[in-house]
């Protein structure tokens, strides 16, 4: 049985086991069958046409990092929210929340970072908020982006895999979280590491023209590459199988995590996907993505429900949730 929810705490906010009981609690309250999907971005039907939309909110700590800052990561996020519908992003909204005190010319230079991506990502913002707070009510600043685009894939990319599906992962794993960490705590990290932010519509747009056979995408961020195959493998009902030697890490990443104690496979990505595909596509959609790409894993009947790492000793050990708040203010 769940434990009852008394306060919220930075736990809840994870993207781990709390805050899917977070979710949950909320969901029933605001339950519609658009909702209970429980997908990033919601997929809409309007006078035949269907849409994908989808809203999060940005208060990254320190607004600015080693490949990124808080306005380049909003595009990014929301566009890679739209992207995982098999769908086109578009428009973006965008809000700010802004602390009192807070010097202007940090608000030009987010501005020119949004910019930039949105351009990059071939998106418009089309409307926007501003919101100013006393000094001490948010962290310097805080962005809240929605968007739309259109889906033509022809089939419906769902949170739900299908037996023989294989894993695809566009590229090497947990270089957003700890760049955000080398970078808030002043490690001094000497070897760079840089976060992976980027907008994937376009790497997400050749792998859908290759193939018809994509059941989910899914782009792993807060809770990290584990916590997104649970989640998929809960979804589903089926068994998820993972290959430890095929999974890309960077060797600086893997140092510090190695340091530090943090296991790369549970730390947040903001440039990566994984995509589900019927296995006999599985080598031409890698083609597709990119020569960074690795196949990393597949769907299988066993151990329903759960995420099995099959180790580089040849043994296996489940992957669970992510319990416990391995990184917070990640996006």
């Amino acid at each position: 049985m769940k434990a009852e929810i008394r306060e919220i705490t930075l736990a809840h906010g994870n993207g781990g086991k709390l805050m899917h009981e977070l979710i949950e609690k909320l969901r029933i309250r605001l339950s519609n069958n658009i909702l209970d999907e429980l997908t990033d971005a919601a997929e809409l039907r309007i006078k035949g046409r269907r849409l994908a939309f989808s809203t999060d909110s940005y208060v990254v700590k320190p607004l600015f990092f080693p490949g990124g800052d808080i306005g380049k990561l909003a595009v990014c996020g929301t566009v890679n929210d739209i992207s995982m519908k098999g769908a086109k992003p578009l428009f973006l909204s965008l809000s700010f929340i802004i602390e009192e005190g807070l010097e202007f010319k940090v608000i030009e230079q987010i501005a020119d970072s949004i910019k930039k991506e949105a351009k990059k990502a071939g998106v418009l913002i089309v409307t926007g908020d501003i919101k100013v707070v006393e000094k001490g009510a948010c962290d310097k600043v805080y962005i809240n982006t929605s968007g739309i685009g259109v889906i033509d894939y022809p089939k419906r990319i769902s949170a739900k895999a299908r037996v023989g599906d294989a894993i695809i992962i566009n590229g090497s794993i947990a270089e957003h979280g700890m760049a955000i960490l080398n970078a808030r705590e002043n490690l001094g990290f000497k070897s760079a590491i840089k976060s992976d932010c980027k907008s994937l519509n376009f790497e997400v747009e050749r792998a859908l023209s290759t193939s018809n056979n994509i059941s989910v995408l899914r782009d792993p961020t807060r809770g990290g590459l584990a916590t997104a195959l649970n989640e998929i493998a809960e979804a589903s009902n089926l068994g998820i199988e993972v290959y430890e030697k095929e999974i890309p890490v960077k060797r600086s990443v893997l140092k510090l995590c190695s340091i530090l104690g943090f296991d790369p496979l549970y730390v947040a990505n903001e440039g990566k996907f994984i995509c589900f595909v019927n296995g006999k596509d599985a080598k031409r959609i890698k083609r597709a993505i990119g020569p960074k790409s690795k196949i990393i894993g597949k769907v299988t009947t066993t151990n329903k429900r759960e995420v099995v790492l099959k180790t580089r000793i040849g043994s296996g050990r489940i992957l669970p949730i992510l319990e416990t708040d391995q990184l917070p203010r990640i996006c």
